[in-house]
């Protein structure tokens, strides 16, 4: 039952509202408005709804390099569209500047979102992101705040030309680093290739996690149409902040009513992470969002969603193409025709319509591509059939893991190996490449202590082909571990091994020449060890002599007692849903 006292107290809005508590609300709202005149502002201005705008910037984050010229056009959307913009920081993670890794942080993003938006007077809020962890952090600070709120990505960075062939960060990072690992590049080939690797400001160029989340908060209805994919330092970007901003108004205005989010937009998320091809990342996040309002991701749904949804979208690491590709293909509004049937396009947007009256709108005014091409397919030519992302379950991941089909090797998708163990990080960095390492082709690669209480859970994945089988000329192994790898990665690997080595996981048991069983058509990942040694094994606890990121002191103290593990998305169990608990 609501509060009376609550329910007598007029709903404040525009400048109005979250006024500091001084015991005089008509005092503290002097005060404001005495303050905010030093900047210039007219009592007309201050009579209007307030549209906040979340600066991400950051001299760090060259994903974000875009969004000064983002704001601006945002700025000019709001205004014409009769509201105040007023913008704020707040934190900014960049995958490679972020230590020890940009999930530990996401945590922390979140609720620094959370909190400037409750803590400031704003009638809806415009969230602009895009680095990995950025937009799952904003849209998880905004879920808990409830303030109305529209994304709008920073957009992907362009492609370029090394050598005779199309590059872009960062599964070509990461494929020719093999190839210099390996012996196939020279020094001065490696250095020449760095520098054409990221030819502009922007999130990377391929079906990794950015674009990822920008293509299933799309789907979602979180954005304005086409948002998902135009590049980053292109005028269709520009644009698109424009028309955002505009969005965020008529949402502050109440001329347009935020959207109930519950578990139809959700499962358009997931139909549509499968379609592209996406981040394994992209699990973690969307488990985070929906305990922000007490749902949580079913594995068995997930899988039964996989088995019948195609991957469409042929873009690297699944597939060939870049984003750009995507976005000159027709970009999500494309694809969600594409997928007909797979989608609930009954969900309302942040525009006001449905996406089924989006999409229409769109047919109507010609803006949707449909030329001839080979980038979005449709469900008669998918690039991969069905499947593209995996739960499985065995003894070693009792509460699952994740495997991504379609960016493996298909040989290897049913395979038994001797284990091959690494205690961390630092014990991988020391012993991987040495000569002397007693590993072979056939041989499972495992990695334990890199999960999200052991090291916050780092993209270390995708464990390295000891240098001595790379210069033989293997390039894929299976390895597991209870990290993440990026969602620019590609190669047989099992993610997010849950319950963590560190918390006393099975996959702590696990020992140099143990064999492991993988067979992912059954969603099994199997140590084949007699259940009486695991027990004995048990009784040395290992986990506890494996690292942590927690600390006696600040946020690492924070995230040490309060992170979940990977099915509850990593997030801190405070800040869930009572419900979802």
């Amino acid at each position: 039952m609501a509060d009376p006292k609550q329910a007598q107290t007029p709903q404040r809005s525009g400048l109005s509202s979250n006024t500091v508590d001084y015991g005089d609300r008509d005092f503290a709202l002097f005060l404001r408005r005495a303050f905010i005149k030093g900047a210039g502002y007219t009592d007309e201005d201050l009579g209007r709804p307030i549209v906040g705008i979340v600066n991400t910037g950051s001299d760090f984050n060259p994903c974000h390099g875009n969004v000064p010229a983002l704001i601006e056009a945002a700025k000019r959307g709001i205004s014409q569209a009769g509201a105040l913009p007023m913008v704020f920081p707040t934190i900014s993670l960049h995958e490679s500047f972020a230590a020890p890794t940009s999930l530990y942080l996401r945590n922390l993003m979140s609720m620094d979102t959370e909190e400037m938006i409750r803590a400031q007077p704003m009638d809806a809020v415009l969230l602009i992101g895009g680095c990995d962890k950025t937009l799952p952090a904003q849209v998880m600070g905004a879920l808990s705040a409830g303030r109305p709120f529209v994304v709008l990505p920073t957009g992907p960075m362009l492609s370029s030309q090394w050598a005779g062939e199309r590059v872009g960060a960062c599964t070509d990072c990461r494929r020719l680093w093999a190839d210099y690992r390996a012996g196939r590049l020279h020094q001065t080939q490696i250095q020449e290739a760095n520098n054409r690797l990221v030819p502009s400001v922007g999130t990377c160029s391929v079906m990794g996690t950015a674009s990822t989340m920008a293509c299933v908060l799309e789907a979602m209805g979180l954005t304005v149409a086409g948002a998902a994919s135009a590049p980053a330092v292109s005028a269709d970007r520009v644009r698109l902040a424009t028309a955002s901003g505009a969005a965020a108004a008529a949402l502050a205005s109440g001329r347009v009513s935020m959207p109930t989010i519950g578990q139809s937009q959700f499962d358009n998320a997931l139909a549509t992470l499968l379609a592209v091809g996406g981040s394994t990342n992209g699990l973690v996040h969307l488990a985070a969002m929906m305990g922000r309002i007490g749902l949580d991701l079913q594995p068995k749904a997930f899988n039964a969603m996989a088995d019948k949804t195609p991957v469409l979208v042929d873009l690297k690491p699944g597939g060939q193409g870049y984003m750009p590709d995507f976005h000159e293909a027709g970009g999500m509004p494309r694809l969600m025709l594409e997928l007909g049937g797979h989608l609930d396009l009954t969900v309302p947007t942040v525009t006001g319509e449905t996406l089924e009256q989006r999409l229409d709108q769109l047919s109507a005014l010609g803006r949707i591509e449909h030329h001839a091409q080979m980038v979005i397919r449709s469900a008669q030519q998918p690039i991969y059939p069905a499947g593209g992302l995996r739960f499985l379950f065995g003894n070693l991941a009792p509460h699952g893991a994740v495997i991504k089909p379609v960016a493996a090797s298909p040989a290897l998708l049913t395979h038994q190996g001797r284990a091959v163990v690494f205690e961390g990080l630092e014990d991988m960095a020391a012993r991987l490449d040495d000569p002397a390492l007693d590993v072979g082709p056939q041989d499972v690669l495992v990695l334990r202590g890199i999960g999200p209480l052991a090291a916050g859970m780092p993209e270390a994945g995708l464990i390295p082909i000891p240098k001595k089988l790379a210069a033989q000329g293997v390039r894929d192994m299976v390895r597991l571990s209870d990290g993440r790898m990026s969602g620019t990665a590609a190669g047989t690997i099992v993610l997010h091994i849950s319950p963590e080595a560190r918390v006393g996981g099975p996959l702590a048991l696990v020992r140099n020449g143990d064999l492991i069983r993988l067979d992912v058509e059954a969603g099994r990942i199997e140590l084949l060890v007699d259940e009486a040694v695991l027990t004995s094994r048990a009784s040395e606890a290992l986990h506890e002599r494996l690292p942590s990121v927690g600390r006696p002191r600040g946020y690492g103290w924070l995230h040490a007692q309060q992170v979940l593990q990977a099915p509850q998305g990593c997030d801190f169990r405070f800040l869930r849903a009572s419900s979802a608990d």
